[in-house]
């Protein structure tokens, strides 16, 4: 454990820890001091995360595994390993992203769907089912989903992104649904632990505004602010933030 930071001796898995959002998550957990446990499925994405948040914070515990999220027994070996190794999982964080669209409506490739379905629900099905349990055990629980304001709004070109993101945030009320009832079943008055939706209009980091100097990217959310509202969902109670859609950016 290493100093005294808003989470500090938290065990939290990041998944999709490779990508511009799960580096910022990795370090903003970390110099929160929780111990991260990260999963990609780029070796070299996940180790450059897991090095930037181990120097963000010295002696913080930051570690990295290659885990094919897509496999219900890997995902669940996965989280059983880190239960086994730190004692507990106080959150899971899905960071799995993926984009794919369309000129128009009558444009869309279905191949699309199949990829994004995949990519955007069943990763989260896989994450919800194998650790729903250790968060349920956890005095702190939290599962958090990133998601996006189209699923409100479609536009014809996104139909196959905003119905996987659509599907992925039911099947995460529903898990927020079984907190809610686990938590009546241990006779509390709500849920012990939390399934939360942050909402976003789309992700922009350091990078993309490099390449494109002259963009505002409007209504964009950083993903360093991303990582932040992500920190402070444990600040906030289970009963608060449970089955709950967190906007970062405006209703559509």
């Amino acid at each position: 454990m290493v100093g005294n930071g808003s989470l500090s001796g938290a065990v939290i898995a990041v998944a999709g820890a490779g990508g511009p959002a799960g580096h910022a998550t990795l370090v903003r957990l970390a110099e929160a001091g929780a111990v991260v446990v990260g999963a990609d499925n780029s070796p070299e994405r996940l180790a450059e995360s897991v090095d930037a948040a181990r120097y963000a914070r010295g002696g913080a515990t930051v570690t990295g595994e290659i885990v094919d999220l897509l496999d219900l027994q890997s995902t669940r070996d996965w989280a059983a390993r880190i239960e086994k190794d730190h004692g507990r999982v106080d959150g899971l964080v899905h960071l799995v992203g993926g984009w794919r669209g369309s000129a128009n409506f009558a444009e869309t490739d279905l191949a699309d769907w199949d990829l994004l379905e995949k990519l955007l629900v069943r990763t989260v099905q896989h994450t919800s089912l194998a650790f729903f349990d250790a968060l349920q055990r956890s005095e702190r629980g939290r599962y958090v989903l990133t998601s996006a304001a189209g699923t409100a709004k479609p536009t014809a070109g996104n139909a196959a992104y905003a119905a996987a993101k659509a599907a992925a945030e039911a099947w995460t009320l529903a898990m927020a649904d079984g907190f809610r009832k686990a938590g009546v079943a241990e006779g509390a008055e709500g849920p012990n632990s939390a399934a939360v939706i942050l909402v976003v209009k789309a992700l922009v980091h350091d990078a993309m505004r490099a390449e494109r100097p002259n963009a505002k990217f409007a209504g964009f959310t950083d993903v360093k602010d991303l990582a932040e509202a992500i920190e402070g969902v444990w600040s906030r109670s289970a009963a608060e933030v449970n089955g709950n859609r967190l906007w970062l950016t405006e209703k559509p």
